[in-house]
């Protein structure tokens, strides 16, 4: 299939800058692949979709403040530091702009919260292939310690305000109320939504709630630069499930209960642990590249609740194989869909809407 296929047209003011007054208050279209069938719900109407013995699974990754700024010590052009994968401490690799202003040997004085020099730098140690960077940072002794005071809500690049990735609305906003182990640099968006009012009043109605990792990088949101799904390379991320999880979903479904993935990285981790262990869900962790694009056979998840996504995505194809199981024609099903969407004024992307695909 052509990654042309997969584009379509978003009217600018559609795209959210902010994200809802309260978290479930944003939108809900349900698609029920079957018949194609569109419903025009309100998130906190989910717990309807939903019964008794369901497994409910959610990514608790938690995101970093992984956007940094400097100059060059040399010359005081700033740069744009976003950091994409930690080797060893003070040792990663970064999206770096202008990375053509950054050749191996480039000094970086880091700024604080308050646009000052710090006492922490970063030299350019190596270039790869794609363009990225790997810095080594010295005058801290960790600088991943220091994000939390130096370091901005990577928010993605089509939210525009000023002062994106700077306010407390950001850091709280951008982060779901589940998340634990710290390591994405992008949010697993389908989860924003959830409130903890929401996730109890979904298990004192019987639903499982489980939870597993996928620390969201560059495999997630790396747009698709190849003409042909079968050109592009996934990139590797980090993920865990735990024995509990692993139990709760082989039993639930042995049981006959439905699996409702929230995410396309939550689909991403069960369908690569089932992959490597023949349909069987284990625990562990483990590094995942898995390219999910129709046609696809899931071999966990019965529905997927999952945002509206970028243009030629891969985060789109994935959602588009979901729609349409071991066929091609997903894709006509979801941009249907997302033309439905836009017709009723759904608002797109990290801060946007929700989608529940049954």
């Amino acid at each position: 299939m052509r990654t042309a296929d997969f584009d379509f047209e978003v009217p600018a003011e559609l795209i959210a800058q902010r994200p809802a007054p309260e978290r479930d208050q944003s939108r809900l279209l349900v698609l029920h692949r079957r018949t194609g069938a569109i419903e025009h719900r309100q998130f906190r109407s989910l717990p309807e979709y939903l019964r008794r013995g369901d497994i409910l699974v959610l990514n608790d990754s938690r995101v970093i403040p992984a956007r940094l700024r400097g100059v060059n010590r040399q010359t005081g052009g700033h740069f744009e530091l976003l950091l994409l994968e930690e080797n060893r401490a003070n040792d990663w690799w970064v999206m770096l702009r202008p990375a053509r202003r950054a050749p191996v040997g480039t000094e970086i004085v880091l700024w604080d919260a308050q646009g000052r020099p710090s006492e922490a730098r970063a030299t350019v140690a190596e270039k790869n292939e794609e363009g990225h960077r790997r810095l080594c940072f010295s005058g801290v002794p960790n600088i991943a310690q220091g994000l939390e005071a130096w370091g901005e809500v990577p928010l993605p690049p089509y939210i525009t305000r000023p002062d994106a990735g700077k306010t407390e609305e950001d850091r709280r906003r951008y982060q779901t109320v589940f998340a634990r182990p710290a390591g994405s640099v992008a949010a697993p968006t389908a989860g924003l939504h959830f409130t903890e009012a929401l996730l109890e009043g979904l298990r004192s109605q019987g639903v499982q709630v489980c939870f597993l990792t996928l620390h969201v990088g560059l495999g997630t949101f790396a747009p698709v630069k190849a003409q042909t799904l079968a050109g592009h390379k996934m990139h590797e991320e980090r993920y865990e499930v735990s024995q509990e999880t692993a139990r709760a979903i082989t039993e639930g479904k042995r049981a006959g209960h439905r699996v409702f993935a929230v995410g396309t990285t939550t689909v991403r981790v069960l369908e690569s642990v089932a992959a490597r262990n023949q349909g069987r869900l284990e625990p562990g962790a483990g590094r995942t590249s898995i390219f999910i694009c129709p046609p696809w056979s899931f071999q966990v998840a019965d529905a997927l609740l999952t945002n509206f996504h970028l243009p030629r995505s891969t985060l789109l194809m994935l959602a588009s194989a979901f729609a349409a199981p071991n066929q091609t024609r997903g894709r006509e099903v979801i941009l249907s869909a997302y033309a439905a969407a836009v017709r009723e004024r759904y608002r797109f992307f990290s801060y946007g809407d929700s989608m529940l695909i049954l």
